[in-house]
């Protein structure tokens, strides 16, 4: 590993000088007339996420903090480097931290945009092997094990995205093939400069290491291939056709108009201490937050998780919760819609135990065929569900990168958002009782402790007695993996 010790130190923009930029400018008024509050604006459909941020990224005068787990080099992922870039020409500092296990392909890249004078790009538990960097388990998994999941984007410490997207045509509704339903929070006022502070405190972290010591020098290439890449999509029919969509959208009118409907509630960041990324037993951690932030639920709690693997604690817990009172409901994705089968194994093992305990269980169902924009109030319309949320009493929701899983329990770092807000909690009540019954199947249990899954087809409701979208050789699979000592992993 290259010395920490060559590391330079910089900070957040300091609050006087961002209330100076135009963003500042404009989010006074509206914080001024809120003190203590944050404004959340829900980007549920893909577009307006990745709208906002590359208009964002436009509007910044003095720094972009940038943080992901995943960054592609597709088309979506190509058009926001090339903004940071334009971003940096203007002179904007730029810091970009990136989890080295979601940087497939880009090193070239990161090295050519690390070596403009106002772009420091850091890679998070990196790999020192890099081609081929997935080797790195062979010889140092413990370490390598451990992710930095968090997703968070702040310009000018005066407007912060946090959420479940990362970087990628998947997740920006830009893909014929497999799209994501998510959720991100836009926010301003209070909150952001929690999450500026935590940026710092990730940025600073004994796991962030300057891409200059890992990746090889740049040529002249890399950033020239970026720019052709950007300008090749610029005149690519189907790039065409996305960016064009952009523009019509009401989001871009109201941001930019500065007409923006938020919810204006007490907010608080829940972080991950960097440390859990080096196995340190004492780092606080999101779920211990979360704990303190919402207590214990009185009368109900929605729960939606891409990959939800409860186990016997877990089931234990939500068991309870029900025989206290509490209505408890879980949506996450069924086999068919799933991206990580294995997940799957993990969860469905729990299924009859959480069923017999009252808890109430739908399964995103596999949406093929349809594109972006939005079914609705929870995310895009898509083939997997990936937004992690869940709602309190409601009263609280939370947003952000939290799996209720273990590895999001005790291996990833995750960063998400609490809002008192009992209009966003309705949201998420309605969703349930409304939308969820449209997308995703409602999974019971028979007299003889034999599930079933419930649908809504064109001809009123469906039964299935086998797992939907499944063969036997998968339910096989499935049911062999569940048996295997792994659930920690998962």
């Amino acid at each position: 590993m290259p010395p920490p010790e060559n590391r330079t130190s910089s900070r957040a923009l300091p609050s006087e000088q961002a209330r100076a930029t135009a963003l500042g400018q404009a989010i006074a008024p509206l914080a001024d007339a809120h003190p203590g509050l944050s404004g959340v604006h829900a980007l549920a459909d893909a577009r307006d996420a990745f709208a906002a941020r590359a208009l964002l990224m436009q509007a910044a005068q003095k720094t972009l903090d940038v943080q992901y787990y995943i960054w592609r080099g597709d088309m979506t992922g190509t058009l926001l480097l090339e903004a940071l870039f334009e971003a940096a020409e203007r002179g904007v500092r730029v810091r970009l931290l990136l989890d080295d296990h979601g940087t497939a392909g880009l090193d070239p890249v990161l090295a050519a945009l690390d070596a403009h004078p106002n772009i420091e790009v850091r890679l998070f538990n990196p790999f020192t092997l890099r081609r081929p960097k997935m080797l790195g388990y062979l010889t140092d998994f413990a370490r390598l094990n451990r992710r930095m999941h968090n997703k968070a984007f702040i310009a000018d410490n005066q407007v912060a995205i946090i959420g479940g997207r990362n970087v990628g045509d998947e997740y920006f509704g830009a893909t014929d093939g497999v799209l994501f339903s998510d959720l991100d929070l836009l926010a301003v006022g209070q909150v952001v400069g929690d999450a500026s502070a935590d940026f710092d405190r990730y940025w600073a972290s004994e796991s962030s290491y300057p891409a200059s010591g890992l990746l090889a020098p740049p040529g002249a290439g890399p950033l020239g291939a970026l720019h052709q890449s950007a300008s090749r999509l610029e005149r690519d029919p189907a790039a065409r056709a996305y960016v064009d969509a952009l523009r019509e959208l009401p989001f871009i009118r109201q941001l930019l108009s500065q007409q923006l409907a938020f919810e204006w509630a007490p907010t608080r960041m829940a972080s991950d201490d960097p440390a859990k990324a080096l196995g340190v037993a004492d780092a606080v951690t999101l779920s211990q937050q979360l704990h303190d932030i919402l207590g214990q639920p009185a009368s109900h709690l929605e729960l939606v998780s891409p990959y939800f693997v409860p186990t016997a604690e877990g089931v234990e817990a939500f068991v309870q919760m029900v025989r206290r009172g509490v209505k408890v409901r879980v949506l996450t994705n069924a086999y068919e819609a799933t991206d990580v089968a294995v997940v799957h194994s993990g969860y469905a093992k729990w299924r009859k135990a959480l069923l017999r305990g009252g808890v109430e269980l739908y399964e995103m169902r596999s949406q093929p065929g349809q594109p972006a924009p939005g079914v609705g109030r929870l995310g895009s319309s898509g083939s997997s569900l990936h937004a992690k949320t869940f709602a309190v009493d409601g009263q609280r929701v939370f947003v952000g990168s939290f799996n209720f899983d273990p590895r999001s329990m005790h291996l990833n770092t995750e960063l998400g958002f609490v809002v008192d807000s009992p209009a966003l909690a309705a949201r998420m009540d309605a969703l349930f009782g409304q939308e969820v019954a449209r997308h995703a199947y409602r999974v019971g249990l028979t007299d003889d402790d034999r599930l079933y899954w419930l649908a809504d087809g064109p001809d009123g409701p469906q039964r299935y007695d086998v797992e939907p979208g499944t063969r036997w050789w998968q339910r096989l699979l499935v049911w062999l993996l569940s048996l295997l000592p792994i659930e920690w992993l998962l």
